[in-house]
């Protein structure tokens, strides 16, 4: 179901949605009262950063994960950036991390209960005791580190019946781009009711296993930078080679948007229809 009243910018080719923490916050406690437990298909909601955008590019099942979405939030701030120079003035950064705390202050002031996949096995208790402490009164209802290698479609149908059994409305996906983005598009119709989102290494940053970059540098745009100093052997090849090549893509839609004098284009996802 793709029915949401948030536009897309497009942004290299993943559509990403011009909203806010509020906006995004709103709209799912909306869905929560609009839609029947397990009797309407699953929404998801990617926070998209640079380094999905440009892998996007090259893999047609994330591009497709990402624009199916029925919101896709800016997560880095170059992504705001270039929304901005595309015409969204106003857009602030709508972070996973932060998100996710946003959402589960939703989710227990609405009892609707949090299930948490992904993140380490050693992780997940630390993770569940953190946001309880943050949140009172939040429910969360159940928990499942998958491992690293894809699973069977046993274990897949296990995992399907763990969370639908739980009575989750909200379900955090936290294996990092692109897996997550694609298990919340190849499970949609399997978790109808449920609202999915992909917060990545929100998991690490809320159970204390990894450091979160200071807000200053967030806003600066280097937290790409406080990422690889903090895990370099497993985040180099996503700094140093994906990423970079974000830049002369923006720079060369901006180009083109400049030489044939076209205005920003939206995607309104309740119509299916651009808005120049």
């Amino acid at each position: 179901m793709q029915s949401n009243s948030i536009p897309k910018l497009n942004v290299a080719g993943a559509n990403i949605s011009t909203t806010s923490y509020d906006e995004v916050t709103s709209t799912i406690a909306g869905w929560f009262q609009a839609d029947p437990l397990q009797q309407s298909p699953s929404r998801y909601i990617c926070v998209t950063s640079v380094h999905g955008i440009v892998t996007a590019r090259s893999d047609r099942e994330l591009h497709d994960s990402i624009n199916n979405a029925d919101i896709a939030t800016p997560d880095g701030m170059p992504v705001v950036w270039a929304l901005r120079s595309f015409g969204a003035t106003d857009q602030r950064r709508v972070y996973g991390p932060t998100l996710m705390l946003h959402l589960c202050q939703a989710a227990a002031s609405l009892n609707a209960g949090v299930y948490l996949y992904g993140g380490r096995p050693e992780v997940l208790p630390a993770l569940c005791e953190r946001l309880r402490q943050i949140t009172p009164g939040l429910n969360i209802v159940g928990s499942y580190s998958p491992p690293f290698r894809p699973l069977s479609p046993a274990e897949d149908d296990h995992v399907i019946r763990m969370i639908r059994d739980s009575g989750a409305r909200l379900v955090f996906i936290g294996i990092s781009t692109p897996r997550q983005e694609k298990w919340m598009a190849a499970h949609q119709q399997h978790l109808p009711g449920t609202v999915m989102v992909g917060v990545g290494a929100a998991f690490d940053f809320h159970a204390g296993r990894v450091r979160q970059a200071p807000l200053w540098v967030q806003n600066a745009g280097f937290e790409w930078l406080f990422r690889l100093m903090m895990e370099p052997r497993r985040l180099w090849r996503r700094y140093l080679l994906t990423t970079p090549m974000f830049l002369p893509l923006w720079g060369w839609q901006k180009a083109h948007a400049w030489t044939t004098h076209r205005k920003p284009v939206f995607t309104d996802r309740k119509c299916g229809r651009t808005i120049s």
